[in-house]
């Protein structure tokens, strides 16, 4: 009796393990996939997962940390990064697909004058209640489409970042693509980077020069609410 109590157990584990991993690919919106999992080399820094973000805490709908965007996004990023590699660099993701309901807790972290724990690195000279009027967020994201993407570039001997000028979410006008606050290493280093974002079918941001979006994104008109899960 043990012996077949002990072998139902570990069927009853086995089929528990199947099902866990079955609902949470259940749980990917149709036309989205893991970007991790398909683009090598790739690496990840996952902002909004944690805790070292504009807001100081981790954002709602950001639930593991792990990079989802559009199959279709994916298959160009892929190919940005082939080419990267070619001249020793890579890319580093913050952020791409985002749920609705972060872009809405964004929303009410604006609107709370006394929250600003994370203002001295992140907007040091930008009044949060601004934010939204000066474009650096906004109530309608194009991350939550799920074809829009954060990064930068790294070197891959040595894993450091290049300098850009501004860290990712530095919000002013250092950050924006065509300052002239930066040196010209810095101005190469982001060119290098829109060029080839630019080379497969994104678009750029004029206010962040780490914000990409695919030019033929298949969901242009939908905002997406599933959890990044």
């Amino acid at each position: 009796m043990k012996k077949l109590y002990f072998r139902l157990m570990g069927i009853a584990c086995f089929l528990f393990l199947i099902t866990s991993c079955i609902s949470r690919k259940d749980r990917l919106q149709s036309g989205f996939v893991y970007a991790q999992e398909k683009i090598p080399g790739l690496v990840l820094d996952l902002r909004y997962f944690g805790v070292h973000n504009f807001t100081g805490r981790p954002v709602a709908g950001y639930e593991r940390p792990v990079l989802i965007l559009s199959r279709k996004a994916v298959r160009a990023l892929k190919k940005v990064q082939k080419d990267l590699k070619k001249k020793g660099l890579a890319l580093k993701v913050f952020d791409a697909y985002r749920p609705q309901r972060a872009v809405s807790s964004f929303e009410a972290w604006a609107r709370d004058a006394n929250d600003t724990i994370a203002k001295a690195e992140f907007y040091p000279d930008v009044d949060k209640h601004d934010l939204f009027r000066l474009g650096y967020l906004a109530a309608k994201s194009g991350h939550t489409r799920g074809s829009t993407v954060d990064l930068t570039l790294i070197d891959i001997q040595t894993g450091e970042e290049l300098d850009m000028g501004s860290p990712f979410d530095l919000f002013g006008e250092i950050s924006h693509q065509n300052t002239a606050k930066i040196t010209e290493l810095q101005k190469k280093n982001r060119q290098i980077l829109r060029q080839a974002m630019l080379d497969h079918h994104f678009k750029d941001y004029h206010e962040e020069w780490w914000h990409f979006t695919l030019i033929d994104e298949p969901f242009p008109d939908t905002y997406f609410d599933f959890p990044v899960n």
